[in-house]
């Protein structure tokens, strides 16, 4: 799961422009929201296009979104659930 929680950590900094975080300053275990990488309601409706059109990974329901946008190791464990091959 590591390879792909630095994956997703390059992806979402690049995607959301988020020039001033580094990459190694991000922990898996950190909010994405309300702290930790700092994100808005805006940057999740970016997340989810993201996760759709680069894993293939949809977000079913809102409930189903904050359970995978908890933390970054969250959103790792649901897209290596959820990707398409």
């Amino acid at each position: 799961m590591d390879p792909l929680v630095d994956e997703l950590k390059h992806l979402i900094i690049k995607h959301l422009n988020l020039e001033d975080v580094e990459p190694a300053s991000v922990t898996a275990t950190e909010p994405l929201f309300g702290g930790g990488l700092g994100l808005d309601s805006v940057d999740a409706l970016e997340l989810v296009m993201l996760m759709e059109t680069t894993y293939g990974a949809k977000i079913e329901s809102s409930e189903s979104g904050r359970k995978a946008f908890a933390t970054l190791g969250s959103l790792a464990t649901f897209v290596q659930g959820n990707r398409k091959k």
